[in-house]
């Protein structure tokens, strides 16, 4: 089956400017982009007239399961977010985790983004039935998606610096009951997980390996997931220097960075994903440069998280591989890439004051969420550009969109003024998922409306949960001021830090 998009137009090779163009798709793939394109007999034609033809954005980082509590906190720090972790988790069936994967992957589909990587949790530990369920939200909705079980062996609490010295006796002894699930039990998921789902849905789905955070993981368990993503020839993906809090615990536990010990378990290489790189040495950036590794990076959660602002120019000056990402509704709020560009543009600039030439722009940000996210995806010869030879991911958006008139110029406007609001129509693999707004795939009003349901009833179900964590809330946070009081050999935060590194309890 063939469909021809016709009468559109398409950034031209220098990006600055719009050309007219046709896109012809057989199957699933782009065989021609050019004017006035000829097309065999029996051809479907879809005008693009008053639009303009995008590859589809791609999520370098996000998190299904944070859906469902979308706009929930606000002021809270990573660690904050990780204290509520049984909270926001527990409970769960394997129908809510399909409902907070469906309605993510529509909010992306509409607002132009066409393939995420998706590090999706569950509490205590992703089930077989849990892994079907994002698996089917993703082939449902018909986005393209890199499923990656998120999973570590070592309690969070236990990787917070100086939290047990400050915990009172009945609180350390609650947490120190918390028990994570064995090593072998969370790498047979991971490694079920590929067997079964890796290439699913014609290869629209794909498997890769994720602990979750390096602290939170035994050696032991890192190894091992080496050796998944080796034997299987699948990514990893991980948090990587995320927070100060994360840096200095393994300064103390490892007695090097973050970077620098995965480097040394022979983790560092090609396909090794780390998402955000705040905290990043100069060394750790050259490293996993010269490694043909890639950063995930996600400019509105660190800021919303204060985690800091990430070191991209260096990494581009290096020749790291940088993809976008949006991060998970629980810390940014929404999945809209079209944002997330405007975020990384943006907030590089204040770090360089007067050095234009050392600050993003609009063309590297925009390589980034098509080009560079491809390559995050492992996916860098089949999406991320309009052309010959990748997969018909296609997003059209009106010409006319009030954030895109006057015209002046179009990468510019795409990156720093449009919003997704106007994305109208969307391609995956040849196939229209989204038509003038309206999802054809699922039924986004029953799931709007199912979600809205799971969301009271976990948050009703889960009110111990919640109890504990505000409980442990204010030790974790003077733990974490205490902690990134500690001088590290670079400062990504908007302003110095207080040198003194006493924790003090609550009210003391």
């Amino acid at each position: 089956m063939a469909l021809l998009i016709r009468g559109g137009q398409v950034l031209n090779s220098s990006q600055m400017d719009l050309e007219p163009a046709d896109v012809l798709i057989e199957a699933d793939q782009i065989v021609a982009v050019g004017c006035k394109l000829s097309c065999p007999p029996g051809t479907e034609e879809l005008s693009a007239t008053g639009y303009l033809i995008l590859p589809g954005l791609a999520n370098a980082h996000t998190h299904a399961h944070n859906n469902l509590f979308k706009g929930l906190a606000d002021n809270w720090t990573l660690e904050d977010l990780l204290t509520h972790g049984p909270a926001l988790n527990s409970c769960r069936t394997p129908e809510d985790h399909y409902l907070s994967a469906a309605i993510g992957a529509i909010e992306m589909l509409k607002t132009g983004c066409t393939a995420a990587y998706d590090l999706f949790m569950s509490v205590p530990a992703p089930s077989s039935e849990v892994v079907e369920a994002v698996v089917r939200a993703y082939i449902d909705v018909g986005l393209r998606a890199v499923v990656a079980p998120a999973v570590g062996d070592v309690v969070f609490y236990r990787v917070v610096p100086g939290l047990f010295e400050i915990l009172p006796p009945d609180l350390r002894q609650t947490v120190e009951q918390i028990q994570a699930d064995p090593t072998g039990g969370l790498l047979q998921i991971t490694e079920n997980t590929i067997r079964l789902w890796h290439g699913a849905a014609g290869g629209r789905i794909r498997v890769a390996v994720a602990p979750t955070i390096p602290g939170q993981c035994s050696d032991d368990f890192l190894l091992g997931c080496g050796r998944l993503a080796q034997e299987y020839g699948v990514g990893l993906h991980t948090h990587l220097a995320e927070s100060k809090v994360q840096a200095i615990y393994a300064q103390r536990r490892w007695g090097t960075t973050i970077v620098g010990h995965l480097a040394d378990l022979g983790l560092v290489r090609a396909g090794f994903v780390g998402a955000h790189g705040v905290w990043l040495t100069p060394e750790d950036i050259q490293r996993l440069a010269d490694a043909g590794a890639a950063v995930a990076h996600n400019p509105a959660s660190n800021l919303k998280l204060g985690s800091g602002i990430a070191p991209t120019r260096e990494m581009l000056d290096r020749g790291l591989t940088v993809g976008l990402g949006t991060d998970g509704s629980m810390s940014s709020d929404n999945l809209n890439m079209f944002e997330a560009m405007r975020f990384a543009a943006l907030v590089n600039k204040v770090r360089f004051p007067h050095d234009q030439d050392n600050w993003v722009g609009a063309r590297e940000v925009y390589r980034m969420a098509t080009q560079g996210s491809a390559r995050v995806l492992g996916l860098a010869d089949d999406i991320g550009a309009v052309a010959p030879g990748r997969k018909a991911d296609l997003t059209l958006l009106r010409t006319n969109s009030v954030f895109l008139q006057p015209l002046n110029q179009p990468l510019n406007a795409l990156v720093y003024a449009e919003t997704g609001a106007d994305v109208t129509t969307v391609l995956v693999g040849g196939r229209v998922v989204l038509d003038h707004g309206r999802v054809l795939t699922v039924d986004e009003g029953k799931l709007q409306t199912q979600a809205q349901e799971a969301a009271d009833r976990l948050r009703a179900q889960n009110t111990a949960a919640w109890a504990l964590a505000q409980q442990l809330r204010p030790y974790v946070a003077a733990a974490c001021r205490a902690a990134v009081a500690i001088p590290y050999a670079v400062n990504r935060y908007a302003a110095p830090i207080m040198s003194d590194a006493s924790p003090s309890p609550p009210g003391a």
